[in-house]
Formats: structure tokens, C-alpha cells, sequence
């Protein structure tokens, strides 16, 4: 009953999102604790994909990314978050909660390994979901296939450990609730890529990649909202 309650609390918060004029939506950039690098690609990355999205799929999203710590009822404020970085991630257990809450309220969850977040990022996600697991999407899931289609899952961005790129997810009560991009590398490719002298062509899969989670996120609010 508690947690009913709850979602009946939270969901009016994710419809009175934080909108500034003229635009639709605002999207966020994960702080956490623990030493890892949140901020790794905080200059252009969100940025780049957001003008891409706006230019492409006629989105109107502000083109200036929030800030938005783990702990924070702001949270609520933005149906998409984006978190990333190479090192150590701790969330509390406020924090966990917190987290779960938002996603439970339908929010979107992207995060993007950039080398050495995954053996991190596992045992914390445990902390929000203790009873889900990432599992790896098919290649048909429909966030391959927004706009732009990827019939073989993800791109490969940036070469760490010759593995192939895998998109994992956690679904909750048959939802998306979170994409999780492992060996792939999205977020340093919507960088300027002369940044890690990326390949025009790798920065533009990537940017295309990156907007149809943006879309299929969207999409997915939308319909958990308007119940």
C-alpha cells in the first residue's frame, strides 16, 4: 500500500517537469559518490546529442543539460538521466531509494560504461532493483529501431578490451527502466570528436544510437504518464 501511495506521490512530479520556454523537456546529468569521474564528458557530450535529437527528431529539449545529484527530489524534475564515468560509484541507500523511486515513477536511466564502471555499476544498481538483474536486449528490441536502425544492437564506439558492445537492461514490472551500453562507448562519442579523434562517422552512429534512446525513453514516459 505504501509504495502505491508513492507512485500515486511521485508520477505528478514527473508531469510538472522542469520546462523552460519554448522547450519541452530538460535532461540531466548524473552526480554520484564514490570518486568515479561523473563529470568524464560533462563539456559536449549531452549537449551534442541534445541538438542532435532537436535538429533530427524535431524534439524540443533545452539544449542546456541540468545537473542532478543521486540524492536529489530534482530528479523527478527530467524523464531522462544520463550518468557515466571510468571509476568507483556509491550510492547510499537514501540514494538507492531515491532512484527507485524515480525510475518506478517512470523515469529513464541511460548509463554509458566509459572503461572501468562496470564491475562498479552492477553491485549499485543491486542497491536500487535488489531483485532484478541486467539482462542483454535483443537485437530486435524497438531501441534499435526508432529512426535509425541498428539491426545489430549496439555500435562500436571506442576499442577497450576487443569485445563486442552489448546494450543491457532492467525491466521493471515490464518496463525499460534503464539501457546500460557496455563496451561501446556512446557518451565519448557524442563528443566533439576531436576530442578522441573519432571518426566522423563513428560520431555520427553514435549520435544516432544515442537519440533513439532518447526517443524510445520518451516514448516510454509518455505512455507511463497519460495512464
Amino acid at each position: 500500500m505504501l509504495r502505491y501511495l508513492l507512485i500515486l506521490f511521485v508520477t505528478p512530479l514527473l508531469l510538472s517537469l522542469n520546462r523552460a520556454p519554448n522547450y519541452g523537456y530538460q535532461i540531466a546529468l548524473l552526480k554520484y559518490n564514490g570518486g568515479g569521474d561523473w563529470y568524464a564528458n560533462l563539456e559536449t557530450s549531452l549537449p551534442n546529442l541534445i541538438k542532435f535529437c532537436n535538429d533530427n527528431l524535431k524534439t524540443k529539449i533545452n539544449p542546456e543539460q541540468a545537473l542532478v545529484d543521486a540524492s536529489s527530489s530534482e530528479i523527478f524534475n527530467y524523464p531522462f538521466v544520463h550518468m557515466t564515468g571510468h571509476g568507483n560509484v556509491v550510492f547510499s541507500s537514501q540514494e538507492a531509494e531515491n532512484l527507485r523511486n524515480y525510475l518506478m515513477a517512470g523515469g529513464f536511466l541511460h548509463i554509458s560504461d566509459n572503461y572501468g564502471l562496470d564491475k562498479f555499476i552492477r553491485l549499485q544498481m543491486k542497491k536500487i532493483f535488489p531483485d532484478l538483474e541486467f539482462v542483454e536486449l535483443p537485437f530486435n528490441h524497438p531501441i534499435y529501431h526508432q529512426k535509425f536502425d541498428f539491426p545489430n544492437g549496439l555500435p562500436k564506439i571506442h576499442e577497450h578490451d576487443n569485445k563486442s558492445p552489448q546494450g543491457f537492461g532492467i525491466i521493471y514490472k515490464g518496463r525499460l527502466v534503464c539501457f546500460y551500453d557496455y563496451e561501446c562507448d556512446l557518451g565519448d562519442g557524442w563528443e566533439n570528436p576531436e576530442i578522441h579523434n573519432d571518426s566522423e562517422t563513428a560520431h555520427l552512429k553514435a549520435l544516432k544510437m544515442g537519440s533513439n534512446i532518447i526517443s524510445y525513453a520518451f516514448s516510454s514516459f509518455e505512455k507511463n504518464t497519460s495512464k
